[in-house]
């Protein structure tokens, strides 16, 4: 792995000590979890143990936040042994920056230390079967009822949804506003009656880790769960959460290719045709140089997206670049190392095909990749500049 300039010799070691767990205890057991889809309980406890659900909780809540940039690198780690380990942070990681910017400060100490340490695991609802990306399309709503908001609809791909302690909704509490983003509010929401883990979707990769579909049937809240107090702020709060979610995606994306180009550039060296290494090849030299190449892009674009986020400008430029080449190249890289490895990639015995089953996520998770061009183009215009 390069070398990172910009983090603290805290994080550096950080990093370090995630790299060496994910060499030593998710490498060696990560094939075999991810084929029997088997949720990887002792790795999470391990995770929880080195404080990996504490990144973005700051003192005296947790052991204190770390950088954007060291969240991304750690989560870039972590994608490299298993992509669905760095997933099993993602989610969690966003809401709790989220709790810690904005909620309020009885919201701060109920939350925050139980999820610094991952006795309590946080999920994020967004989505919903019939809206996609159109967020201000969405149908779940919570309406008013004394003290209460009765919530009611559904959200789907919710990873770590079975095993949360709390799951950030995004909804609307003002279903007439005009525009529609102003009535739509974060409720923080504990499992009760009238909330219910519909279904369990099956998915081509991304396995081990969980992911539902939820239901709210007349679900009660306490009117303090709206996280910050006050109505019609959500769709402004899951904006900048998605800003560090889009990075933390373009890292695992980094990860995944990691694993790919590694695999690939191994073999390419060790496979002989013709008399001689493959890599000498030309078609395949090719492969690697374009891998490489989109590789370190890849990674660069990363930093840049992190940086930004760390010096508290609107990143959501940086980070779409950032999640929408990361993700792509993460594909193209991933379905080059299948090439490079031939009849070998497309085996179950090797971790090729599962990287080929991984890419995909990143091209649709945190916005589709049609909506990061859309927000990409706004931006470049409202700015009027690129460099």
């Amino acid at each position: 792995m390069l070398p990172i300039d910009g983090l603290s010799e805290v994080e550096q070691l950080f990093v370090e000590t995630v790299s060496r767990f994910v060499d030593g205890q998710v490498i060696p057991s990560a094939h075999d979890l991810e084929r029997s889809n088997t949720y990887p309980e002792a790795l999470i406890n391990q995770m929880k143990e080195m404080g990996l659900f504490g990144l973005a909780i700051p003192e005296p809540y947790g052991a204190g936040r770390v950088s954007a940039l060291a969240f991304a690198i750690i989560s870039e780690e972590l994608a490299r042994g298993w992509m669905s380990l760095a997933g099993s942070i993602g989610s969690h990681t966003v809401i709790s920056y989220l709790i810690d910017v904005f909620g309020t400060s009885e919201q701060k100490e109920y939350y925050l230390p139980p999820m610094a340490t991952g006795e309590i695991r946080a999920a994020m609802a967004l989505t919903e079967p019939g809206g996609g990306s159109d967020l201000q399309a969405m149908l779940t709503t919570a309406t008013r009822d004394g003290d209460h908001y009765v919530i009611n609809g559904t959200k789907t791909w919710i990873t770590n949804a079975e095993r949360a302690g709390v799951i950030g909704v995004l909804l609307k509490t003002d279903p007439h506003a005009k525009p529609a983003h102003k009535g739509m509010s974060l409720i923080l929401a504990e499992k009760g009656p009238g909330f219910s883990v519909s279904r369990s979707l099956s998915k081509l990769g991304y396995r081990g880790v969980e992911t539902c579909e939820l239901a709210f049937n007349d679900f009660r809240v306490p009117a303090s769960a709206v996280l910050g107090g006050v109505e019609g702020q959500g769709f402004r709060q899951m904006m900048t959460g998605l800003e560090l979610g889009r990075v933390q995606v373009a890292a695992r994306s980094v990860g995944v290719a990691r694993a790919a180009f590694d695999a690939a550039l191994a073999y390419s060296q060790q496979r002989e045709a013709f008399g001689q290494p493959i890599w000498r090849h030309q078609f395949i030299g090719g492969y690697l140089a374009d891998m490489g190449t989109k590789l370190l892009a890849s990674r660069l674009l990363l930093v840049h997206a992190a940086r930004a986020f760390d010096e508290g400008r609107r990143s959501d430029l940086e980070a779409g670049m950032a999640k929408l080449f990361a993700s792509e190249a993460a594909l193209e890289i991933a379905t080059s190392s299948m090439r490079i490895h031939g009849s070998y990639g497309y085996s179950t015995e090797l971790d090729v095909e599962r990287y080929y089953r991984d890419a995909p996520l990143m091209i649709i998770g945190e916005g589709t990749n049609e909506i990061q061009r859309n927000v990409i183009a706004r931006q470049l215009v409202e700015r009027g500049h690129l460099l």
